[in-house]
């Protein structure tokens, strides 16, 4: 009985003590790491918490809307917006669209859903090939699932 009382001291000693060195040595560390420049993107292309068209957020909106319509659902037809009704810059050349299309299904009644589209620009600040679709990646899209 003595040896169990024994495994259970050393245990419990051994807890507190990862415990103590989790707390005063490693979390420091990693508080460190986190607020060093480590992983800092640093791009001209800043962060709007406001949403705004520019010539960006206008060209990352008709890329998502030639997505949605050549590559996603090449079998429907789409009305879209002339402005999508959110722009977001998320820095670092990513966007988020928000937008309500029409829908025109062959063989249905036409009817109105609203995406969210994530899209990244590859080329930062070469702003020569907006217009193509290589250099922009889609890393989200939303709301249209059951199209």
């Amino acid at each position: 009985m003595k040896f169990y009382k024994n495994k259970v001291f050393l245990f419990v000693v051994g807890l507190i003590a990862l415990l103590a060195f989790q707390y005063k040595v490693v979390m420091p560390i990693l508080y460190d790491i986190a607020a060093s420049d480590f992983f800092l993107e640093d791009s001209d292309d800043k962060l709007n918490r406001v949403s705004t068209n520019t010539l960006m957020t206008d060209n990352a909106f008709s890329q998502c809307n030639s997505y949605i319509a050549n590559d996603l659902f090449p079998e429907h037809s789409f009305t879209f917006p002339e402005q999508p009704l959110n722009a977001f810059s998320m820095g670092n050349y990513e966007y988020l669209i928000n937008a309500d299309i029409e829908v025109l299904p062959a063989d249905a009644a036409a009817f109105t859903k609203r995406y969210a589209c994530r899209i990244k620009y590859e080329n930062e600040d070469d702003t020569t090939g907006l217009a193509d679709i290589s250099n922009w990646s889609i890393n989200g899209l939303s709301g249209l699932d059951d199209i």
